[in-house]
């Protein structure tokens, strides 16, 4: 999926705008892994931008890594809805080695929401944050429903059009637009530096 200006596609829904508290906030990047690369190549060079800047910054970056040790005993829903799920500790389940995460936390998950049975949002309140920008893939899934259940724990969500992606470009303006209206800061990648960098 080829980047391109979805801020001006999704500007009747853009009304709301807010830069981030750089003192408070956290970088999230979404299951940026081996088995979605082919979906995350086009966002790769934004995503390692935002990290760079959060770590000149100081912020707290997290990396997402989406996996299952025993399909059968913990897929869930998810197994009976794709079938093929990403097992533990494959290839497939790896980050991305240019993401360079081993620096970070990595929050191991199995369900689209990085909250679900995880200590995210204990090591969140922990650190004091209540800016969360979200990177990654799928827009639709796990970035998505992220970005929802963060606005629904109070946090300001601020999700990158151009450093997040999914499998088709429909799906991600859809989600972009649904969020834009309801949950999230819908903002592109050079803005959220801009943010960053000027305090």
């Amino acid at each position: 999926m080829p980047l391109k200006n979805y801020l001006d596609e999704i500007r009747d829904y853009t009304i709301r705008e807010a830069p981030p508290d750089a003192g408070r906030t956290a970088l999230l990047v979404v299951d940026m892994q081996y088995y979605f690369r082919e979906l995350a190549e086009p966002i790769l060079k934004n995503v390692i931008s935002l990290i760079d800047v959060c770590r000149k910054k100081g912020l707290k970056v997290i990396f997402t890594r989406h996996g299952h040790r025993d399909p059968q005993e913990d897929g869930g829903m998810l197994k009976e809805w794709w079938g093929e799920l990403i097992e533990y500790g494959t290839r497939g389940w790896e980050l991305m080695e240019e993401l360079d995460a081993p620096q970070e936390l990595i929050l191991d998950k199995n369900r689209y929401s990085a909250f679900f049975n995880t200590d995210f949002e204990e090591r969140l309140q922990r650190w004091g944050v209540q800016d969360l920008i979200i990177t990654g893939v799928m827009t639709n899934c796990c970035c998505e429903t992220t970005a929802r259940d963060a606005f629904m724990r109070d946090y300001r969500v601020f999700f990158i059009a151009d450093a997040t992606a999914t499998s088709s470009e429909d799906l991600h303006l859809a989600t972009l637009k649904n969020l834009a209206f309801g949950f999230a800061y819908i903002v592109d990648t050079r803005t959220l530096c801009q943010y960053l960098n000027c305090v």
